[in-house]
């Protein structure tokens, strides 16, 4: 049997992250199209995108459901900002190096968490990132509770939206090719069955680790533009439950496993939250409410409740034509 997806196959993966990311630069660098506001809504949604396409990726696609996104982002973050404060390097690299961080640490406690399997993974991916986050309080070089503050200039707003631009790119071509390929098929096997995968001759520790790490290098990416943007990193908030809390709500709701489950999932929580900006409480139920009723109801979320749609009108279509 052929695992391998034809060149035209491939393309026709491409073609909707493409036309996606054509769409955000166009309403991004032509002039008059966006304002500051917009600009500032552009960068959030795309770097929600980034970090939601990383995590159904890992969990949608791989199985492994993790709670401890702000590990990975906080580390990425806090690499950034040391490399541009100590080394000096151009935010390029400092971005790259934020990510590799993020995969460096994954590699590190793969061998631990991956003994974990279901909820006592995701438990210890939580306390990894709750271990960390008290790590970099108790560590005076790595400015306690204070954080550190960036020595570099703050980016312009479009500048940031090109940087978001920039690493949405790389997590669509990431989490495309990865969906697009033979190792899909592999990863789908690990998640469904590991240990029926194993048997089969899968190297499933290595199949985690290759995702876990692709997955974790596109949230150091991000870590490592927040930083950016701000300007200075404090583990309170860059290590924080919501990070990850934000981006599994975001994925569920779009739909996990689901290819534009993310995107759509992004959408919708950043609509709600600029819907109910002024009322940040409500904002915070409303979407726990919706998060509930989409699980309640549409257990595959909005892509999967859109796609069972779609095919019972085809399927009526087709009976009224016969």
């Amino acid at each position: 049997m052929k695992l391998t997806p034809s060149a035209p196959v491939l393309w026709h993966g491409f073609i909707m992250p493409l036309a996606l990311l054509a769409l955000f630069a166009v309403a991004g660098f032509v002039p008059g199209i966006l304002g500051r506001y917009e600009l500032e809504i552009g960068y959030r949604l795309m770097l929600c995108i980034t970090l939601a396409e990383a995590w159904n990726l890992l969990a949608g696609f791989g199985g492994l459901v993790s709670l401890g996104s702000a590990a990975f982002i906080g580390v990425g973050a806090y690499v950034f900002t040391g490399a541009l404060n100590s080394l000096g390097v151009d935010p390029l690299v400092g971005l790259f190096l934020g990510g590799l961080a993020g995969s460096v640490l994954a590699f590190v406690v793969s061998p631990a968490v991956f003994r974990m399997r279901g909820l006592y993974f995701t438990v210890g991916t939580l306390a990894l990132g709750e271990a960390l986050r008290l790590f970099m309080v108790n560590v005076p070089w790595f400015g306690g509770a204070r954080g550190l503050f960036l020595d570099a200039s703050f980016p312009s707003r479009h500048e940031l939206f090109g940087w978001a631009l920039a690493i949405m790119l790389v997590a669509q071509i990431a989490v495309t090719g990865y969906t697009q390929s033979r190792l899909s098929i592999i990863l789908r096997s690990v998640r469904d069955d590991e240990d029926a995968a194993s048997q089969l001759g899968v190297r499933t520790f290595r199949v985690k680790l290759l995702v876990f790490g692709v997955a974790s290098f596109i949230m150091g990416l991000a870590g490592g533009l927040q930083a950016f943007k701000l300007g200075a990193v404090e583990p309170y908030g860059i290590f924080g439950l919501q990070w990850s809390v934000d981006i599994l709500a975001m994925v569920v709701i779009g739909g996990l496993g689901m290819r534009w489950g993310a995107v759509v999932g992004a959408v919708v929580v950043i609509a709600l939250a600029e819907f109910l900006a002024d009322y940040p409480s409500i904002h915070i139920i409303l979407t726990g409410v919706f998060l509930i009723i989409v699980i309640r109801f549409a257990p595959k979320g909005l892509c999967g409740l859109a796609m069972s749609l779609w095919r019972k009108f085809q399927g009526t279509a087709t009976g009224e034509l016969s």
